[in-house]
This record gives C-alpha cells, sequence and structure tokens, in this order.
C-alpha cells in the first residue's frame, strides 16, 4: 500500500509528463490532434490560403532569383539610358525606370531583401521579446516592474522614429535595418509573451514541476513557452508584415538599403519624383509591397481565427 502511495506522488509531481520529463502518449496524442485541427481550420480559410500560396511563390522567387540570378530575362542593376522611363510591354512587362532598368526584374530580386529584412528583424525581436517577456512574467516583483518599465518607454516613441533614430546611430545598410527595425519591434512581442506567462505559471503543471525541482529556465522554456506558443506564431506572422513596411518606409526616406540595391521602398521614393511622367515607376513597387504586407496579414488573422476554438466550432 506504501509503494503504492509513493508511485501516486511521483506521477502526480511529474504533471502531464512522465518522471523523465516526457510527453505521455494522451499528451502527445492530444498536441499533434491540436495542430491537425488548426490545419484544418486554416485551410478552410481562403484569403489566409491564398496568401499563404502568395507567401510561398514570393519566397520561391527570393530564393531562385539568389540562387541563379541569370535566369532573370534582363540584369536588375545593368543601366540602359536609352530605354529611360519606357512603358509596360511585351518587353517590359513593368516598364523601366529612370536609369532603364527593368522594373519587373528589379522586384523579383527586391523580394530577397523585402523577406530577409522581414524574417531576421523579426527573429532579432522574437529571441530577445520573448525572453524578456518570459523572465518578467515568471519572476515578477522587481524584474518584471524594470523589464516593463522600459519596454512602456521604447512603446511611448512611435516605432518608425524610433528606427530612424537607430539607423541614424548605426548608419545605413540591410544589415542595420535589420537590427534597426528588430530592436522597435521587441516591446511588441515582450507584453504578449508577459501576460500569457501570468496566466500559465499558476497552472498545476508548472506547481508540478517546481516539486519535482526543475529550475526557473526549464520551467520557462520547457513547460510555460510551449503553452504560449499560438499567440507567438500569430504575432510572429503578424509582424513579418510590419517589418517589411517598416523596411520599405526607411527605404523611402532613403534611410534604409542603399542602390543600386533594388529595394521595394527605395524603388517607390525614387518612382514619386515622376509620378506624372512615368507612374509605373512608382506604381509597381507599391503594389509589391502591398501585396506583400496584405498576405502576411491575412495569414496572421487566419492563423489565429485557427487556434481560436470558437472559430474553429463554426
Amino acid at each position: 500500500m506504501a509503494t503504492a502511495t509513493v508511485e501516486l506522488n511521483e506521477q502526480t509531481a511529474a504533471g502531464p509528463e512522465g518522471p523523465n520529463n516526457t510527453p505521455s502518449a494522451p499528451a502527445a496524442e492530444k498536441t499533434e490532434s491540436l495542430w491537425k485541427d488548426v490545419w484544418y481550420a486554416l485551410r478552410q480559410n481562403v484569403p489566409a490560403m491564398v496568401s499563404l500560396v502568395i507567401i510561398v511563390l514570393l519566397a520561391l522567387v527570393a530564393i531562385v532569383t539568389f540562387v541563379a540570378p541569370g535566369i532573370l530575362p534582363y540584369d536588375p542593376y545593368q543601366q540602359d539610358l536609352s530605354a529611360s522611363f519606357e512603358g509596360p510591354s511585351m518587353a517590359h512587362w513593368f516598364g523601366t525606370d529612370q536609369q532603364g532598368r527593368d522594373i519587373f526584374c528589379r522586384i523579383l530580386i527586391g523580394s530577397q531583401i523585402s523577406l530577409t529584412v522581414g524574417l531576421l528583424s523579426v527573429a532579432i525581436s522574437l529571441a530577445i521579446g520573448v525572453t524578456l517577456g518570459a523572465i518578467a512574467g515568471y519572476k515578477g516583483g522587481v524584474v518584471d516592474t524594470v523589464i516593463m518599465r522600459f519596454m512602456d518607454m521604447m512603446l511611448a516613441i512611435p516605432s518608425i522614429l524610433l528606427a530612424i533614430a537607430f539607423m541614424a546611430a548605426l548608419g545605413r545598410g540591410i544589415d542595420k535595418a535589420i537590427i534597426a527595425i528588430g530592436f522597435v519591434s521587441i516591446p511588441e512581442y515582450a507584453r504578449i509573451v508577459r501576460s500569457q506567462v501570468l496566466a500559465v505559471k499558476q497552472s498545476d503543471y508548472v506547481a508540478a514541476a517546481r516539486v519535482i525541482g526543475d529550475s526557473d529556465a526549464t520551467i520557462i522554456f520547457r513547460h510555460v513557452l510551449p503553452n504560449v506558443m499560438p499567440s507567438i506564431i500569430v504575432r510572429a506572422t503578424l509582424g513579418i508584415s510590419s517589418a517589411i513596411l517598416d523596411a520599405a518606409a526607411l527605404g523611402f526616406l532613403g534611410l534604409g538599403v542603399q542602390p543600386p540595391a533594388a529595394e521595394w521602398g527605395d524603388m517607390l521614393g525614387r518612382g514619386r519624383n515622376y509620378i506624372f511622367a512615368a507612374p509605373h515607376a512608382m506604381i509597381f513597387p507599391g503594389l509589391a509591397i502591398t501585396v506583400t504586407v496584405l498576405a502576411f496579414n491575412l495569414l496572421g488573422d487566419g492563423i489565429r481565427d485557427a487556434f481560436d476554438p470558437k472559430s474553429r466550432a463554426r
């Protein structure tokens, strides 16, 4: 009878996981079922699936043009002043810019920069923001106050102005743009994760992890963060669109990626000077930014609805 009691207490302390912190069969099946339900709900969302196709195509274009730039019909950096501001035609689908470069090829090659900035800046925001938010929410007290007040100070300044300040301090270039955009987005992730952790840390399985002697770092990264992952995924998807838009804004102002690199915001900014003489030089880069940002926003909304049990029930 005493042996049975000891075994029962060990199982209770281990929570939803076994004594070696490995997920039990029912927990693994439940997790797998959740992701299947999310994927099924996402497939029913037509705008989200169309957006996903657009994003996949953009990613393929960026990869192919990076690996084999010779596949493009024109060199996106080759100038031909005799062909300046040619309108859209069979030879140049999107026309040419002020230096005679093919706009269609420059938009395709520009997808590399936009997606790179979007993904890497969000990776920086996630790594720092999630860590700070998790620590603030889990530890509480003075640690929480110090971290979140600093985040509030950053949020008090518009993100684009803060990014411009970072660019002024760091200098121009794609690497500087990634760092600037990544850092200005940290508070958003920190606040989201903190609010989720405050709710999750009161759960029984977190208390059980403390009983069996898990360290705070183990509890945060093995038990707490996996349960707030849906919110992180949704915010990261929406964050990529914000990062692409911020990168375009910096390029438009001449503070981001510098010529001759084909960056959509820089192309848009230079094309605005010829809005009446050659509107295509501004319209097509603007459409590229709009379609990409809209695709990530719609996909993020679809993922959020897919994780919502009420939406899946409808």
